[in-house]
Formats: C-alpha cells, structure tokens, sequence
C-alpha cells in the first residue's frame, strides 16, 4: 500500500541533498576501483580471478553507498542516538578481543585486529572511531556553562581512554589518531586551556617515557617483549627505522615496503601524468598495494595530477565540514560534524605520508580508497552522517528564507500622499 504522505516527506527532503558531499564520494568512488583493478594484481593472481578482488571490493562500495542515500535522510538527533548503541558493541568487541586466548581475534595481514564471529570477521576499532565521535559531541553540547564543560570534560576523558586502551593494545597510530581527534573536538568546544594543557603534558611524559623504557630496556637489549604490550617493540623500531634510516632498527618487511612504495613514488614522478592507470610496476613487488600503500601506487600511475586530486578532495571534506558547522545552530550536530571530517582527513594525509616516507609506517588506510570492507563500510557512515547535517542545514535554512519572503509579503502596501 502506498505512502504519498512519506514519499512527499523523501522528496522534499532529496532537494537538500549536499551535492558537494556526494560529488566528493563519487569521485573517491571512481578512483579507488580504478586504482584497486590495478593495483590488486597479487590477489588476482592468488585467486585466480582478474575482476574477483575487485568485485569484492565494489559490492562493499555499493552497500556504502545505499548506506549513504538511506542515512542522509535521518535527522541527526537519530545519528547521535544510534552512536551510543555504536559505541557498545565496538567496545565489546574490543576488550573480548584482548582476553588472552580470545576465540573471536582474526589474524589477517598478520595483524590481529579483525574481530571474527558467525563466519564474519570486521575491524571494531572502525566502528569505535565512529562511536566515540559521536558520543563525545553529544556529551560536550550538553554543557551550558564552563562548571558543566568541565565535568563533561572528564566524564568524556574516562569514556576516551576506556575506548583507545584495546586499540592500543593492537594498533598504536590509530590510538594516537583517535586521542588526536578527540583533543581537538576538546578544544573546539572551548574546553579551558589548563585542561588541555595538563592531558597534552601527561601525553607526552607517557609517550616518551614508553619509548625510552622499550628502547633501553628491550631492543637495544634483545630482549623479547611479551605481555599485552609485545608490539611496542614494533612501534619503537620502526620510529628508529624513520628518524636514523637505517636497517638496524625495524624488521625486513617495513624496509622491503618503504623500498618500493619509493621506487612507485620516483616512477610516477617522472611525468606530471606519472605512468597512466594499469601500467603501474611496483603493484607486483608491494604486498599491501592494495591497502596500507595504495597512494604510492596512486602516484606512480597518475603522477602529481593524481596526488594533487586526492589532496584536494580530502580538503574539500575539511572544508566542507567548517562551512555547514559554522552556519549550524545545533552545537552538538557541528561537533560531531567537525570531528568526523577532521578523522577523514588526517587520516588520509597520514596513510599518504607514510606511502611518500614522510612518516614511520602505520597501517592506516586511505580512506574510502584502500581494499578492505570494513573501512569502506564506515567510511561510507561517516559520508552519511556529514551528509545527513548539511541536508538538514540546508532544509533549515530553506524554512527561514520562505518564512522571511511569506513575512513580507504580509506586509500592507504604504501608499504616500
């Protein structure tokens, strides 16, 4: 049976769609299966199938992209409720994972960060990103006065480091990049700066104390680090491996990657076009061109034209953000907005400056770029949610123009003699 009234409501609701967001996806969309046919040759050649990881790829781009259409249409307040639910699940999943033994980790790209159950297995660090951003925008709009932003400041401080311990545990640069995101939602909310300042001072004494302990008391001694912690000792060589660049300080599978991430770098830099799309060299020498190193292979195929597109699409989601936020009046919604797109876009600008060397190797991917399900699955989310806030600004702001021209009009004639 049909619903002309819904359907009249989805309608006028499509007419605010943010075009811009779209736009940004789209191409992002058309880049990665590009990039993704050409440089997933060592899975083709694996599986046996030319098209078959790539068409893995796309049925999870197409589920993103429904996902996207569908959550658009939300009001936000749904969004910032559904990211509690969020946020339960992934830390669930997340301290199941650290139970020594724990049936449910995954290993894939020997990396033990996939929680597998009932056949499936996804990454709930992803899922926990989304959440804690949600979470903490909400929280911190609930404040009225400097005394309420205070308590909020703490109660979302304990709620961050009860999430970023597991994915610490498992994965450093994303423990790091989440802690990032949330000192700057902190700082847009105007948390005081003796508040910030105190968490920024006891980061660095923790951070830099870890670092000399490992390095003092386990690699330069060869002693083997066992414990929840064992994968410091993987973090600390490959920041000696980046600041003295030598092959002392970090295990051959860094080094071999860096090595050709370079060469595809100095491959594509030779023409401003680089080698054009499918004649890429490297795809078959690096492991993870598919993942953690796309953005080189991205380079050598397309040059610095190539580079140039991708900086600029993840800045125009930066910027994209500031602009809806700062004409916004819900505080929350543009917390929440600004968070999101600050995720994005460092996220990028890290898994690029690892590819280039400008950075130790992390892992991280290109968002909405790099294989991988999970990733393109909330990514996909974080496109929705933007995209969701700016529609419903834009439907707003509609409202207020069409209230001002009817007021107007209302308005008698004024005949002067």
């Amino acid at each position: 049976m049909e619903n002309p009234r819904g359907i009249e409501l989805i309608k006028r609701k499509l007419q605010y769609v943010d075009k811009t967001y779209w736009t940004v996806f789209i191409l992002l969309v058309v880049i990665a299966v590009i990039e993704l046919f050409s440089a997933s040759s060592t899975l083709a050649f694996k599986t046996g199938s030319l098209l078959g990881p790539v068409w893995h790829q796309v049925k999870f781009i197409l589920i993103g992209a429904m996902i996207g259409f569908v959550v658009q249409l939300f009001p936000s307040k749904i969004v910032r409720w559904g990211g509690y639910g969020l946020l339960g699940v992934a830390a669930l999943c997340l301290y199941l994972m650290i139970i020594p033994g724990s049936p449910f980790v995954s290993t894939i790209n020997d990396a033990e960060r996939w929680f597998k159950i009932f056949g499936f297995s996804f990454q709930p660090s992803e899922l926990a990103k989304l959440g804690l951003i949600i979470v903490v925008a909400d929280r911190l709009s609930q404040a009225h006065d400097e005394a309420e932003l205070v308590k909020e400041f703490y109660r979302t401080l304990a709620l961050s480091a009860f999430i970023i311990f597991p994915i610490l545990l498992g994965n450093l640069s994303t423990a790091l990049l989440l802690a990032g995101v949330v000192f700057l939602m902190w700082f847009l909310a105007r948390v005081p700066l003796k508040y910030l300042g105190g968490i920024m001072a006891i980061a660095v004494i923790v951070l830099v104390s870890g670092y000399f302990i490992v390095e003092f008391g386990y690699v330069r001694a060869h002693r083997p680090m066992t414990g929840p912690f064992k994968r410091a000792i993987t973090w600390v060589g490959r920041i000696d491996k980046f600041v003295a660049d030598d092959d002392a300080a970090t295990d051959g599978d860094d080094d071999y990657q860096r090595n050709h991430a370079t060469l595809a770098i100095a491959r594509g830099g030779a023409s401003p076009l680089g080698v054009l799309p499918g004649n890429s060299v490297e795809r078959n020498f690096l492991p993870l061109a598919y993942a953690d190193y796309i953005f080189a292979i991205i380079v050598e195929e397309t040059g610095l034209f190539g580079a140039l597109v991708l900086v600029v699409l993840y800045l125009v989601i930066l910027f994209r953000a500031c602009n809806t936020s700062s004409k916004y009046a819900d505080y929350g919604a543009m917390l929440m907005v600004m968070g999101l797109a600050l995720m994005l876009t460092s996220q990028a600008f890290v898994s690029m400056a690892v590819a280039v060397g400008l950075g130790p190797v992390t892992g991280q991917p290109l968002p909405m770029v790099s294989r991988g399900g999970t990733s393109v699955l909330v990514t996909s989310l974080y496109f929705a949610i933007l995209m969701c806030v700016s529609r419903e600004q834009n439907e707003i702001q509609a409202q207020v123009e069409q209230s001002r021209a009817d007021s107007y009009e209302d308005v008698p004639e004024i005949q002067l003699d």
